[in-house]
């Protein structure tokens, strides 16, 4: 082993540059000169234009959007054509088998197009027209 060999250990060694620090990079060190982004706790906002509107407020708004609002991964009847007779569909089941995508904050089962077989659907919403079908085919609507 020789002088020349020899390397800090993993980790050891800092190589990252901390800006507006003082010390060996100048008085400024690495934040330009003056100016608000020099400034200690100095920058704009998120979305500032530098007083020009910015573009959030240029676009127009319409209409109410509820974010507490419950979003049912919704559900056809038709989809469920394809599970064998006797088989309980849960949305899990549905998840898995990728009749649905995400589950969000549940799973409505909707009454378009026609159930042929029957089948214990576990769900956590049905419409009306959805159970009628369901039990029309000799199976059960089971709200989870």
């Amino acid at each position: 082993m020789r002088l020349h060999d020899l390397k800090p250990a993993e980790g050891a060694k800092k190589d990252r540059k901390r800006v507006g620090r003082g010390g060996k990079r100048g008085y400024t060190s690495g934040k330009g000169s003056k100016g608000q982004k020099a400034r200690s706790g100095g920058g704009v906002r998120p979305g500032f234009e530098g007083g020009q509107t910015p573009l959030f407020r240029r676009l127009p708004k319409r209409g109410f959007n509820n974010r507490w609002a419950t979003k049912y991964a919704e559900v056809n009847l038709r989809a469920l054509n394809r599970f064998d007779a006797g088989t309980e569909v849960t949305p899990d089941l549905l998840l898995e088998v990728g009749v649905i995508d995400k589950l969000l904050d549940g799973v409505k089962i909707l009454g378009s197009g026609e159930l042929e077989k029957a089948l214990t659907i576990k769900a956590h919403r049905f419409s009306k027209s959805a159970i009628e079908k369901i039990e029309g085919a000799g199976g059960k609507a089971e709200v989870i």
